[in-house]
């Protein structure tokens, strides 16, 4: 990894290993350190396919967000955004339409310190620092405010998010509130990881995740009807929610030869009528 001191803020302690920098060295990244490559690659020895399944997560980002934009959506919200890698939301939107405004929000200090390295000059797009449940400090914070029109149709995405939060936050509930704050039109896009998909060494993985992470940012795998509820108010999109391969795939490099893999994350995008 290079150029770690332009990007790192200096609170961040790098002995501890972060979902987001896990993820980032999954997708073959540059911005995770040690720790995080120690833990993912004793998470790959469990689950071999679990570089796949970050690799498809992003190829469901790109079809996911294409098809936002072909239904009229120019304004788009990523809550968990993580550190910006190859495909990056507002580069597949902008592409189609740059007059597309995106506003990346994560709590994770490195991730919104590379994001606002990468959007600089960009002024379609802005990163804000804030937890997934501050809906309202969110859509009332100055960068909302200047690139989303609340009476228009959003693009809201939280991919491989929900699985850190627990029953106990009430994640139904925090989706109700983004709901409420949507235009009619505007789209909800997540990915989850998937208690019932039969990928072997789940559950050893994610207790070795847990452990590494001082009990901090324990998954919480669900099932399909338990994800199914984070869709209420939503009518969902054709398919529906599917393992993540399964969402409108273009082609090979959509799926994996692992059928567990392709199970993995479950996958939907749900309209607010």
């Amino acid at each position: 990894m290079t150029g770690e001191a332009s990007w790192v803020p200096p609170e961040i302690d790098t002995e501890v290993p972060n979902p987001a920098r896990v993820y980032d060295f999954w997708l073959d990244g540059d911005h995770n350190f040690a720790a995080d490559r120690a833990l993912g690659e004793q998470i790959l020895e469990i689950m071999p396919g679990i570089r796949d399944a970050a690799r498809l997560n992003r190829a469901f980002l790109r079809r996911a967000a294409r098809y936002m934009v072909d239904a009229g959506v120019r304004q788009f919200l990523d809550i968990g955004s993580g550190i910006p890698t190859v495909g990056n939301l507002h580069e597949i939107v902008q592409q189609a339409d740059p007059a597309c405004r995106v506003v990346y929000v994560d709590r994770e200090p490195v991730a919104v310190a590379h994001s606002e390295l990468l959007l600089q000059g960009n002024e379609n797009c802005a990163v804000l620092q804030a937890d997934l449940r501050d809906v309202n400090d969110i859509f009332d914070a100055e960068p909302a405010r200047r690139l989303l029109d609340p009476g228009q149709p959003t693009g809201v995405f939280m991919l491989l998010l929900l699985h850190f939060v627990p029953d106990s936050w009430d994640p139904a509930g925090i989706l109700a509130r983004y709901r409420d704050r949507l235009a009619p039109g505007s789209f909800l896009a997540l990915t989850h990881v998937a208690a019932d998909s039969g990928s072997a060494g789940l559950d050893e993985a994610i207790e070795v995740y847990t452990s590494r992470q001082n009990q901090q940012n324990r998954p919480f795998p669900r099932t399909h009807d338990q994800v199914l509820r984070f869709f209420q108010g939503f009518d969902l999109v054709e398919p529906g929610l599917v393992g993540c391969a399964m969402w409108r795939p273009e082609g090979v490099g959509d799926m994996s030869e692992d059928p567990s893999v392709n199970s993995l994350p479950y996958a939907g995008v749900g309209r607010k009528p």
